[in-house]
């Protein structure tokens, strides 16, 4: 269930992790208000880092994007899942090790400053490195894949099905990973969300002792955040929304959450969790007859918080999903992000 913070949420981290689309950004337009709240947490002395499964781009590709959209940010403050799994290639393998590399730039140059040789001719290569790109030609999916099936280590950047684009969303990193573990019967060690390496790169990379993770999926970034025991809050920007959350299960739970990002800088109560509803601040939540119900008066934050701890209550009760068909929740109409 959500935890409580009785001080601004900030305040009890050195460092907050923000996922790109759905909460920073959606689409090429920054989220209102976010600019502002991340300058507010950096003025606080707290560290910032960008986090992102996108392995074609670089820090710096990505930090100029961010720049460009309002958003001030430096390379430093990018990591990427290709720099996790160069880190993972590296500690495996040693400096200068042959790198059989399938993907596009952002991966080839992480590679290399982790101190590897990204090659496309697979001669001497001790693994494979995958990762999105959008020229990756078929003819070398297949030489890897084969590779792969005979027993080269092959490390993938993400397992995401699906990217944004300008035409919408289209197919991931991940349906590749599928392809080639159909065919060489191998799973990839994956290095983006929700797996560990890319949680612990940019802890390591951007430093802090008390991390938090901030994003609007629960299968990367919440579970993410599992994966390194780490807090997290769910921000209702991007795609996940009331059905997601209803559905979610323990491990895919935030620690907090809120409409907005503007949740850092407030207090999280928890709710009251009674025999007949769940309660907090004028607003009282239960599921009846399967359906969620949620009446009173209060806080949008805190309307969330009944009625996401309600329904996780009777999941948990009864191994059934409350029907939130005809909910709806308060505030401004739902904005849509990519993933």
């Amino acid at each position: 269930m959500l935890e409580e913070s009785t001080t601004p949420l900030v305040e009890a981290h050195d460092l907050v992790m923000l996922d790109l689309d759905g909460v920073v950004y959606v689409g090429g337009e920054a989220i209102d208000g976010v600019a502002e709240s991340i300058d507010r947490v950096r003025a606080s002395g707290r560290h910032v880092a960008f986090v992102t499964n996108n392995a074609s781009r670089t820090p710096q590709q990505v930090a100029a994007k961010l720049t460009a959209i309002g958003v001030a940010a430096e390379p430093g403050d990018v990591v990427t899942s290709a720099q996790a799994a160069a880190r993972l290639l590296a500690e495996e393998h040693g400096a200068g090790a042959r790198v059989l590399l399938l993907g596009g730039e952002g991966l080839r140059v992480a590679l290399q400053e982790a101190g590897l040789d990204p090659v496309e001719d697979p001669e001497g290569a001790v693994a494979v490195a995958s990762g999105y790109g959008p020229d990756v030609r078929w003819r070398d999916i297949m030489c890897a894949s084969v590779l792969v099936r005979d027993g080269l280590p092959w490390v993938a950047s993400n397992a995401d099905l699906t990217i944004p684009t300008p035409y919408g969303l289209a197919p991931g990193h991940g349906v590749l990973v599928r392809t080639i573990t159909g065919f060489a019967g191998v799973d990839a060690t994956i290095a983006g969300k929700p797996e560990r390496p890319l949680m612990e790169e940019t802890v390591l990379r951007v430093g802090g002792d008390r991390p938090l993770m901030v994003g609007d999926r629960l299968d990367t970034d919440i579970e993410g955040a599992h994966a390194i025991e780490a807090p997290s809050l769910l921000v209702l920007t991007g795609v996940t929304w009331l059905e997601e959350l209803a559905a979610a299960p323990p491990g895919l739970r935030p620690t907090y959450v809120s409409p907005t990002l503007a949740g850092l800088f407030a207090p999280h109560p928890a709710p009251e969790i009674t025999e007949a509803a769940v309660e907090l601040a004028g607003w009282a939540a239960s599921v009846a007859d399967g359906r969620l119900v949620v009446e009173g008066k209060g806080s949008d934050a805190d309307w969330w918080r009944v009625a996401a701890t309600a329904c996780w209550r009777h999941l948990d009760d009864t191994g059934s999903v409350a029907d939130v068909s005809d909910t709806l929740p308060p505030g401004p109409v739902r904005q849509l992000g990519a993933e």
